[in-house]
């Protein structure tokens, strides 16, 4: 670019003497070429001066870039690492709470293979009663009553040669036979296809009117009810009470009974049981007609909820029959027929 400048000076020069006027002397054009050289000379350094302080300024700004793009980039670079670190620790994190879950998620599976074990192989008739605590005894509700046992003294008194049967004509061999309501069997089956405890299908509607109303129909017609929601909601305990021991009484002595009377039926009976709606601290004494009656409804509601909840691998007819079967119980219970231990 100097050179070029140049050039272009001493051409403009030529040019201006070329057409200075002849009679001009020598000393005129070369003062005049020098003071036109000296002016070039000074613009052209001043040019320079300032085209130098422009690289200096753009230097510095390259430098100061090139720092603010280290920083910037060191910066990114820590960012960066620091993300990753928060990023490993959290997915360690992650991976320990859901080995914590899958192992909590293996226990409740195996206790609920278990749960469905117990109760699939316990026969349907039997609900497990270690489910259902309001169902618990000293020695279960359906004990079938002992033979009677001879007494060692009389028969010792005896000759000890062996009895002979007395002679009995032979009697023909029963059995029940039955047979399906088809009416009953509809019903169950179109409860069956969306089972739940709503009363209002025809299946449970009827059960309602016809067995469980009338099984939990006692003289206390308020008690009566809070029972029977209670046995509904599954909030009902029924626990043993020792004939020794005095009750604790906190409600009205009629409302809540004794051990000598029914807090249902107000009838005077020996109550060996007692039970609990719910929350409530007020306990119940009953007798053992009141204790059946109420057992039978809470078996009939526990097998209606292992099939609600898929617990029952039977087919419709067997289930259909089981109902039936625990409704006869209801039945035979509120007529004053139950099982009592011999002991």
């Amino acid at each position: 670019a100097k050179i070029e400048n140049w050039i272009y000076l001493e051409y403009y020069i030529n040019i201006n003497i070329d057409i200075l006027p002849s009679s001009s002397s020598t000393s005129n054009v070369t003062m005049w070429k020098r003071k036109v050289v000296n002016a070039a000379h000074v613009s052209f350094f001043q040019e320079l001066k300032v085209k130098d302080e422009e690289c200096e300024r753009l230097s510095r700004v390259r430098i100061q870039l090139e720092q603010e793009l280290e920083e910037l980039t060191a910066s990114l670079f820590e960012e960066a690492h620091k993300m990753v670190r928060e990023a490993n620790v959290k997915q360690a994190g992650a991976e320990k709470q859901l080995k914590e879950a899958q192992g909590k998620i293996d226990v409740l599976q195996a206790e609920v293979t278990a749960l469905k074990t117990l109760v699939l192989t316990s026969t349907p008739s039997s609900p497990n009663r270690q489910l259902h605590p309001q169902l618990q005894s000293t020695r279960g509700a359906h004990k079938h009553v002992r033979g009677h046992t001879r007494n060692k003294s009389v028969s010792d008194s005896f000759p000890t040669s062996t009895p002979q049967p007395p002679s009995v004509p032979a009697q023909p061999t029963t059995r029940q036979d039955r047979e399906t309501d088809s009416v009953l069997f509809a019903e169950f089956l179109m409860w069956r296809e969306h089972p739940s405890l709503d009363r209002s299908s025809a299946f449970l509607s009827r059960i309602y009117r016809e067995d469980i109303g009338p099984c939990l129909s006692f003289t206390r017609c308020e008690l009566s009810k809070m029972v029977q929601s209670a046995v509904e909601n599954n909030s009902l305990t029924m626990e043993p009470v020792a004939m020794s021991a005095v009750p604790v009484v906190k409600a009205s002595a009629v409302e809540c009974a004794g051990p000598k009377k029914c807090a249902l039926s107000g009838v005077s009976r020996p109550c060996r049981h007692r039970i609990k709606l719910g929350d409530k601290e007020n306990y119940y004494y009953i007798s053992p007609s009141s204790r059946a009656r109420i057992t039978t409804v809470c078996n009939f509601f526990t097998y209606i909820r292992y099939i609600q909840q898929g617990l029952v691998r039977h087919d419709a007819e067997q289930m259909f029959w089981e109902v039936m079967r625990l409704r006869s119980e209801m039945s035979l219970a509120k007529l004053g027929f139950y099982l009592t231990e011999q002991g």
